[in-house]
């Protein structure tokens, strides 16, 4: 019986150049190297670049997992994932200075492109071939959006678009800034500001668990209540973690809006969105798999349709606490998870977990 592809579309990488420009820098996000021999040390929260907590146990280690593409290619096949859509992880770009954006975003995106092209190739002479035989790259490309002319970041969309392994952008909350509602974008959309939750007593549980799902559903709801989707229907987006509470949420969501004294549906002088959130959910979202549960795959399914819903592991991040060479939690409960929710539903299986991404981004 032949094994269903296998693809992971939320999958990250940092280049060597975006470690070594990392590395280059003394405020976050920054990568400290410690003198002991152990792992870098990534800081992008400004909660962790507390002067009172000792350099080297800021942020958290990065080990060769985020930038060597063996190690990625080493997860895959420990895990029988057959092709991996790779991205540049938070913090993206975003923090860079208007002028030095532009430069940053095409060497990147070139050193990503250039990955998956060896890779796919099994041209590579340091290793990559033995492992990459069954195995292929697909990247979203990352932009340079703290550039002052938003025709710049237009521009490298459209050079994107001729890179053969690039199927998409990759695009933080924040946006230019003023998060993804502020109608600088809509040229971008055409081609919610950050607030981190509290770390200290709870670690990083609630920006990762919490801070990252709410600002996907508050950014993507105020591009609903802003009117983007009614003015670019086909703008398509994939949310990362199933979009986090919005499929939960969008009853309410919906309610609430119909409700609305100041949209002009009810004699108030703001437009409003023109579509529903549930019209929006199942013409113009694709959701991620990464929520580990069977419960929130029903909820994403509920909202959207199955046939939108596209395996994840978000590797690098969360790796096994004990065995490092074994298998990964976050990637097994995500098996688990599809496997739980699907049942006998051995085709609606196979179309999560690698068939709806295979149509959606045309992976060949």
């Amino acid at each position: 019986m032949s094994k269903p592809l296998i693809v992971d579309v939320h999958t990250h990488v940092y280049p060597p150049a975006y470690m070594a420009m990392l590395r280059s820098r003394k405020t976050v996000p920054y990568v400290h190297d410690p003198s002991d021999n152990t792992p870098p040390r990534l800081i992008i929260l400004s909660s962790d670049d507390d002067p009172s907590i000792p350099l080297d146990q800021r942020g958290r280690p990065v080990d060769s997992s985020y930038s060597d593409i063996r190690v990625k290619l080493s997860f895959m096949k420990k895990h029988g994932i057959n092709c991996s859509v790779i991205s540049l992880a938070n913090p993206w770009l975003d923090f860079l200075p208007s002028a030095d954006a532009p430069g940053w975003a095409e060497k990147i995106n070139d050193d990503i492109e250039a990955t998956c092209a060896k890779v796919n190739a099994d041209a590579d002479p340091n290793g990559v071939k033995a492992l990459s035989e069954k195995y292929t790259l697909f990247a979203f490309g990352a932009l340079p959006l703290s550039a002052s002319d938003p025709a710049v970041i237009v521009n490298e969309i459209k050079r994107l678009a001729t890179l053969p392994h690039i199927r998409g952008v990759i695009m933080g909350t924040g946006g230019l800034g003023a998060g993804l509602d502020d109608p600088r974008l809509d040229p971008i959309w055409g081609g919610s500001g950050r607030d981190e939750a509290a770390t200290g007593r709870y670690g990083h549980v609630l920006p990762l668990a919490l801070g990252f799902p709410l600002e996907t559903t508050i950014a993507v709801t105020r591009m609903l209540l802003s009117g983007v989707f009614d003015r670019f229907s086909g703008l398509q987006v994939l949310l990362a973690h199933s979009g986090g509470t919005l499929p939960f949420l969008a009853g309410r969501i919906e309610s609430c809006i119909l409700h609305e004294r100041k949209f002009a549906a009810n004699g108030g002088e703001v437009q409003g969105p023109r579509r529903s959130i549930w019209d929006v959910l199942q013409t113009n979202i694709y959701l991620d798999s990464v929520v580990y549960s069977a419960a929130g795959l029903k909820a994403a399914a509920a909202a959207g349709s199955a046939d939108r819903l596209m395996f994840g592991t978000d590797h690098p991040f969360f790796p096994p606490l004990d065995d490092v060479d074994g298998e990964w939690p976050s990637v097994t409960t995500n098996y688990q998870a599809i496997d739980d929710f699907q049942g006998e539903n051995k085709d609606g299986q196979e179309a999560i977990l690698g068939g709806n991404a295979a149509r959606i981004l045309n992976l060949k």
